[in-house]
């Protein structure tokens, strides 16, 4: 499977930040592309960019929105949407954002991905590209975030090993801070995440890692890109005092 061989891709959380970058980069390589989200007015604006199908809803919700993804026949399917509530800390979070955290960051992405892999396996190609962390990868601050992004990559690692065959390959692209509206979107002590999103380093932009899904989708059949960790040339895990985020 060459990227020749795949041609349509989902990606969610398509209204702004890497999702809206990865579509972009996406249909510029001549992908058909669909844009999943929640905010119509920005997907209009996204579609009348670049020319990509949308699809307005809420990926906690699949079946709603079974019969627009089944008829479009992915084999791309780019897990990007995620929130960051609690990224803040855990004592005194309520309740809902936590629940919200592990629906929007695990479960939505599982049962997007379980729900299309069937389609996949019938026709014999795909790539699934999971948008998590390096708060999934090394012991940083956020019990929360960091417990739904560590879910996330535990399912790319073991997804990864369950396609064994198939030749659909997994890709997890796990970044530091991106500019994106992840802090001005997330639940919490409101003082405390404008504070943790203020930074006077050069943050990576979501095209940064829009280039990083195309680099793992490019790849020759015989390489599956398996786990990506890229950060700011100023931020260093365990070095900075530095609130690492997606």
């Amino acid at each position: 499977m060459a990227i020749s061989d795949l041609s349509k891709a989902i990606v969610t959380g398509a209204t702004s930040g890497i999702g809206a970058a990865t579509v972009k980069a996406l249909a510029g390589d001549g992908f058909d592309v669909l844009a999943l989200g929640r905010r119509e007015d920005r997907l209009s604006a996204l579609s009348a960019e670049v020319g990509c199908k949308t699809l307005s809803g809420d990926v906690r919700n699949i079946e709603a929105l079974s019969d627009e993804l089944d008829a479009f026949e992915a084999d791309v399917l780019v897990n990007n949407a995620g929130v960051g509530h609690g990224i803040d800390g855990i004592a005194g979070i309520n309740p809902d954002a936590i629940q919200d955290a592990f629906d929007i960051n695990v479960v939505a992405p599982i049962q997007l991905t379980a729900h299309l892999l069937v389609g996949m396996k019938r026709r014999s190609r795909g790539h699934i590209v999971n948008i998590g962390s390096i708060a999934g990868l090394h012991t940083l601050f956020s019990a929360v975030y960091g417990g739904t992004k560590s879910a996330l990559h535990r399912f790319s690692q073991n997804l990864r090993t369950e396609l064994r065959g198939t030749g659909i390959r997994v890709t997890e692209i796990c970044p530091g801070r991106v500019t994106t509206e992840f802090y001005q979107v997330a639940k919490g002590d409101t003082e405390t995440l404008q504070k943790m999103g203020a930074t006077e380093i050069r943050e990576m932009q979501p095209a940064d890692v829009a280039d990083a899904i195309m680099f793992a989708l490019k790849a020759p059949a015989h390489v599956n890109i398996a786990t990506i960790e890229m950060l700011p040339t100023e931020q260093a895990v365990g070095g900075v005092n530095l609130v690492p985020t997606r």
